[in-house]
């Protein structure tokens, strides 16, 4: 964990109620796709948690969607503008877990995450297979993105006004691949842990007081006891997490 002192490059919307925030400074406390970072919001006591989209050099980018007070001011960021953020939290994906044909699962703002794992297994050689969930079109995010970088995912939207009609557990072959991530909503995470027939990993959105596994506020049962999302997970096996 590092105290970084961030100045804003870019805070622009790109889909409904959700900001593209990229921030420069020091990303060397990032180690592994799945890891977040904690920011401060003026006039507000606690930090708010971000996943990250991508970290390297000096920029490290965030989307997050607005849905109460903090996220609501943070729209007012603009270029330039200071960020207190503590960085580097939590444990991300095992990428080393991922063999021969990984698949990759995001739902709305979980997406993010996947992402970044994505860009990490390119790099070293392997082509994931990328499933992406949203409500409508108006909620989707870097599917362009995924594109550009050579995987194409295969999107599924709950209204069908882009990609495949349903959920994403709709279009996903259980049993296809040799291992999964996953991050979304709770409820989308405990139908991909009940429908995969491979191994994986989810990483688990929970609200977090300090971040960094003090306040224990965070707490999930699993099958090693009560942890921490933010400091044993976000990031866990799927089989650990009792639902």
């Amino acid at each position: 964990m590092k105290a970084v002192k961030y100045k804003v490059l870019r805070n622009d919307p790109v889909a409904d109620g959700v900001y593209d925030l990229v921030l420069s400074g020091d990303t060397s406390a990032f180690t592994a796709p799945g890891q977040f970072l904690n920011i401060t919001v003026d006039g507000l006591y606690l930090r708010r948690p971000f996943s990250v989209c991508s970290y390297g050099g000096d920029a490290v980018r965030v989307l997050y969607k607005v849905v109460g007070e903090g996220t609501k001011k943070m729209t007012a960021l603009r270029p330039g503008d200071a960020v207190d953020a503590l960085t580097g939290l939590g444990n991300g994906f095992d990428a080393g877990r991922a063999g021969e044909s990984p698949v990759l699962i995001g739902g709305g703002i979980g997406t993010p995450p996947v992402y970044s794992l994505a860009r990490e297994l390119v790099k070293r050689g392997v082509r994931p297979a990328v499933y992406l969930g949203f409500n409508s079109s108006a909620d989707v995010v870097l599917a362009a993105e995924f594109v550009e970088m050579g995987v194409v995912p295969v999107v599924a939207t709950a209204d069908g006004s882009l990609g495949e009609k349903g959920f994403v557990t709709d279009v996903i072959d259980p049993a296809a691949g040799s291992y999964y991530y996953a991050c979304g909503p709770v409820p989308m995470l405990k139908a991909v842990v009940s429908l995969m027939r491979i191994p994986g990993e989810v990483s688990l959105e929970e609200r977090m007081g300090c971040g960094f596994g003090v306040c224990e506020g965070c707490a999930v049962r699993t099958t090693r006891g009560i942890l921490r999302v933010c400091a044993d997970g976000p990031v866990f096996k799927a089989e650990e997490v009792i639902w």
